[in-house]
């Protein structure tokens, strides 16, 4: 028995994964990015673990709260400017979230 490997369909899967790959991360950045342009930067809460140890005290978490207030309203950006930056980082995750999916329903479906 004499296998043969397409080596063309090879690279061509792994450049198109690579690419694939590329966009969905480079797509997720721009979509933070233009989150934090919009002035609705993603802040999460402290993490409290069952044995009452916090990462950050409530100190902290409020001068963590205070400073990206004061960094939102410095922004140069107009009021239209932030609704189009944050309908950017919208459109960015969508296709973030479409291609994840994509690439759920091949490996489901696609044979």
């Amino acid at each position: 028995m004499d296998i043969q490997i397409d080596w063309f369909a090879f690279v061509q899967v792994f450049f198109a994964a690579l690419i694939a790959a590329g966009a969905v991360v480079g797509s997720y950045a721009l979509g933070l990015r233009m989150l934090v342009r919009a002035g609705r930067a993603p802040v999460v809460a402290p993490v409290e673990f069952t044995d009452a140890i916090t990462v950050m005290s409530d100190k902290q978490r409020a001068k963590a709260e205070k400073a990206a207030a004061k960094a939102a309203k410095r922004s140069p950006l107009t009021v239209g400017q932030k609704r189009l930056a944050f309908a950017v980082a919208c459109a960015a995750f969508g296709f973030c979230a479409l291609a994840v999916l994509s690439g759920l329903l091949l490996i489901v479906i696609g044979h």
